[in-house]
């Protein structure tokens, strides 16, 4: 590996390391019903987001807000000094990636078969601090 590639991945690493998030891979449900409700939370307080999952009736809210809450618990693990409440929680970034899909054959008429992808998906959740923000903006 040449110096500038390691130099960048070393600082793709640090910021990574920066960031509380968590990672759902291989969850039984197509990507198009998990973005709908994906779009729901992006950049809303963790709070108001825990809610709108709670009461939502998609079957794919449950998936994500168990992935929600796992995001803050990584986040209270990197921040053991501070509180979540004053910290002001949100959903930074939210995003649904296609995973692998299972190739299924069901018998159609005239003796032929037809062909079913049952997919699944790959979701990744970023949560991040009001308060740190506003830090930063005023040493600088």
């Amino acid at each position: 590996m040449g110096a500038r590639k390691r130099i960048k991945a070393d600082k793709v690493k640090e910021e990574k390391s920066l960031n509380s998030f968590a990672i759902l891979r291989n969850c039984p449900s197509s990507p198009r019903k998990m973005r709908l409700v994906a779009d729901l939370i992006r950049g809303i307080d963790v709070d108001r987001a825990l809610d709108i999952l709670k009461y939502s009736s998609k079957v794919a809210s449950r998936d994500i807000e168990k992935l929600l809450l796992s995001a803050v618990s990584n986040w209270q693990a990197k921040n053991e000094g501070k509180r979540m409440e004053d910290a002001g929680l949100f959903v930074k970034e939210i995003f649904v990636n296609e995973g692998r899909a299972l190739k299924r054959v069901r018998p159609a008429p005239q003796g032929r078969a037809n062909r079913i992808k049952k997919r699944s998906n790959h979701i990744t959740l970023v949560v991040d601090s009001k308060m740190e923000k506003e830090v930063v903006n005023e040493n600088e």
